[in-house]
C-alpha cells in the first residue's frame, strides 16, 4: 500500500501534468475583445507573395499612351 507522501506526489505530479498541457497547448483566445493568436503562432508556414510592379498604375499609363497614339494616328500624325 502508498504512503501519504507517495500519494501527495501522484497527485502533485498529475496537478502539474494537467497545468503543463494546459499552458503548452496552442489555442486562439479572445481576451477584452481582442483576439490573441495561438501559442505556436511563430512556427506557421511563411506565405510567399512574389513582388509586383512598384508602380501599381503602369496598365493604365500604358492604356492612356496608346490611346493618344491613336488619337494621334486618327488626327493625322498630328499630336497633343
Amino acid at each position: 500500500m502508498k504512503t501519504t507522501s507517495e500519494r501527495k506526489r501522484v497527485l502533485l505530479s498529475v496537478v502539474a501534468a494537467i497545468a503543463c498541457s494546459g499552458l503548452l497547448t496552442g489555442c486562439q483566445t479572445s481576451i477584452g475583445g481582442q483576439t490573441l493568436p495561438s501559442a505556436t503562432y511563430l512556427d506557421d508556414d511563411v506565405q510567399y507573395f512574389v513582388a509586383g510592379p512598384e508602380f501599381k498604375l503602369s496598365k493604365q499609363v500604358e492604356a492612356a499612351q496608346k490611346y493618344k497614339l491613336d488619337q494621334a494616328q486618327l488626327n493625322g500624325g498630328v499630336g497633343y
